[in-house]
């Protein structure tokens, strides 16, 4: 009886399968909650088909599809432009080697708990701002490396609350231009100048606060806590897209659960 040689399966099989589902995974997380995705999900069914009919040998179907899979890959990369300079910058700024980043992971749920007992205290603190017009700038670190900004401030390193926030936010503060950098539970840039974003088209009444962070969220995976001067409205931003929030209790736990 001849061998059946699909289940002739190597280390090096399964190790190509291992790293797609984690080229996958990553993937998903950078577009999920955009547009993006359904374009993904779109590209990923044609895909799919083309290898069926490979695998059925209907030559006309499969050469019709995998040309038109070659041809629009420069069309991706300008369709995907923001998620893989994203992309990118994740995996360049990925520090797993270092004892720092390997205890991070190892301690997941230890970190994940740290770094969610400071945003009540922001939360709030932008409410009590938002009730007297005071802008603020909060940018909210997660995974990828914010180096490139905290270069543009001050260095700091205090731990949140919010007696710290209000001196730093105060109108007559010489730390009120700009963001501050959270990591975790702990304040690590003042006065930061973040990358302006003007590709993408927001109401007028934003000013520079918010295209700025519209800027850190689009390049990173950072959230942005932002209160505007004019208006005194709080608005979050994950990923590029603006939430505006009445709701403080709701906005506590979207943030954590977007930290976690």
């Amino acid at each position: 009886m001849d061998q059946i040689n699909f289940l002739n399966i190597s280390f090096l099989d399964i190790l190509d399968i291992v790293l797609v589902a984690v080229l996958l995974f990553y993937i998903f997380k950078l577009i999920r909650g955009t547009a993006a995705i359904n374009i993904f999900i779109g590209i990923a069914i044609i895909y799919l088909i083309w290898k069926l009919t490979q695998a059925l040998e209907m030559e006309l179907l499969s050469d019709i599809l995998g040309k038109f899979l070659g041809g629009g890959f420069i069309a991706l990369i300008i369709v995907f432009q923001q998620e893989i300079r994203k992309f990118l910058l994740m995996v360049g700024s990925t520090n797993i080697a270092s004892k720092k980043g390997i205890l991070k992971h190892l301690k997941f749920f230890k970190t994940e708990l740290a770094a969610n007992n400071h945003i009540d205290d922001i939360v709030s603190f932008c409410d009590e701002m938002s009730k007297i017009k005071t802008g603020v700038l909060i940018v909210l670190k997660k995974n990828n490396s914010l180096e490139f900004v905290k270069m543009t401030g001050d260095p700091m390193r205090i731990q949140v609350n919010k007696p710290i926030l209000k001196s730093i936010f105060y109108k007559n503060s010489p730390l009120h231009d700009g963001a501050i950098v959270v990591e975790n539970d702990t304040i690590t840039a003042t006065r930061v100048i973040l990358p302006i974003e003007n590709t993408i088209e927001i109401p007028a009444h934003f000013g520079l606060r918010h295209r700025a962070g519209l800027g850190i969220t689009t390049r990173t995976d950072a959230l942005a806590l932002i209160v505007s001067e004019e208006s005194g409205q709080i608005s979050y931003i994950n990923n590029g897209a603006f939430i505006l929030f009445e709701d403080i209790s709701e906005l506590t736990e979207i943030v954590k659960e977007d930290l976690s």
